[in-house]
């Protein structure tokens, strides 16, 4: 059985740190809080599950936070989470069977990070971190803000899921650090110029935003799922300040990347049925039901643009176009996603008496 060192950095989070440490307390061996500057009662809530806490002078820097953290880890492995992340009950349980029977050899494993979810639980936003490394290795943070970690070596894609469950968010944080950091002539790498816009778009400061995407973009220097999802943000802004030709072709850009993305084919979808091309929507709403993406992709992934939203959109499509029996089909597939939303229950009562009255009509 391995052990593993918990290391977290912390300012102001009594309303979710003890929530977090108590989903994993009885998992991990030790646990490393580094507090930043807290105001609040964090500290002495973290005080009832460690004695390890470690004041960190903030110097607006992530990853310096954070690598001071794993210095203090003194077991195999470094499990790192943020205080408003949990385990739920059925990855604590993962976890603790991981903990018994991962390799040493392993150098880091993979977890989903489950970001957001509507009210029926599905997951509508998540991507993948090297969420457990070996102490060892010194895998070292980059980046100021939205930092990452650098790993190496033999890699285990892992099936547990780490919850995000954000009761307050500190929105000018991030964008402040950036513009401090503009303002002193520091040149971005292409990752600080992506997430410098999707700061930017973020504030609605979307002429800006589209100028540093742009940039982005222009280096062609950019991690391939940066690069595509910044042509989705690239198309949201163009939306938000009316050009439609830009955004268009904005959606259209991402296919010099990859394959096309459920994401992007829903959006396509989107544009022809605003033109009332219904069958070209269909063509896009049924390619977006098709693609998965491997379980390893790193990239932020809404679950939504392959299931339930496409299924909705092409029962409206087909039911434009008088084909019924298609429409409900794909209205049942968006239910069994969302068996009480309010849209898809009155398609249904709607599609169950058209049906009835084509029966009736045509015995």
């Amino acid at each position: 059985m391995i052990t593993i060192s918990l290391c977290m950095i912390v300012k102001n989070e009594e309303d979710t740190i003890g929530r977090c440490l108590e989903s994993v307390q009885n998992i991990v061996d030790e646990i490393n809080i580094i507090d930043t500057g807290s105001s609040d009662n964090t500290k002495e809530i973290a005080s009832k599950y460690t004695d390890r806490i470690f004041d960190f002078e903030w110097v607006h820097d992530f990853s310096k936070a954070r690598n001071f953290a794993f210095q203090q880890a003194t077991k195999e492995f470094i499990l790192w989470l943020d205080a408003d992340d949990v385990f739920l009950e059925k990855d604590q349980r993962k976890l603790k069977l991981l903990k018994k029977e991962l390799k040493a050899s392993i150098d880091s494993v993979t977890m989903e990070y489950h970001l957001a979810a509507d009210e029926y639980g599905n997951v509508t936003m998540k991507s993948v971190r090297n969420r457990l490394v070996k102490r060892s290795n010194q895998f070292k943070w980059i980046g100021a803000v939205h930092e990452y970690l650098e790993v190496s070596g033999d890699i285990f894609t892992g099936d547990i899921a780490v919850t995000h469950k954000s009761i307050r968010h500190d929105t000018d944080r991030n964008l402040m650090i950036y513009e401090k950091q503009l303002s002193e002539g520091k040149l971005f790498t292409p990752r600080d110029l992506f997430y410098f816009a999707n700061e930017l778009r973020d504030h609605q400061q979307y002429e800006r935003a589209i100028e540093y995407y742009e940039k982005f973009l222009s280096t062609d220097k950019g991690w391939i799922e940066d690069n595509i999802s910044a042509c989705g943000r690239l198309a949201d802004c163009y939306f938000a300040v009316a050009d439609f030709k830009k955004q268009l072709e904005s959606t259209l850009r991402s296919f010099q990347y990859d394959h096309p993305r459920p994401e992007f084919c829903c959006r396509l979808g989107f544009y022809f049925l605003s033109k009332q091309n219904f069958n070209a929507a269909i063509f896009w709403y049924k390619l977006a039901t098709t693609i998965e993406l491997p379980i390893d992709n790193m990239g932020f992934k809404n679950p939504s643009y392959s299931t339930w939203l496409p299924h909705l959109q092409l029962c409206v499509c087909y039911d434009r176009i008088g084909q019924y029996e298609l429409a409900y089909k794909h209205n049942e597939e968006a239910r069994i996603y969302r068996p009480s939303d309010t849209k898809i229950l009155q398609n249904k009562k709607y599609l169950d008496s058209v049906l009835q009255k084509e029966v009736e009509t045509h015995g």
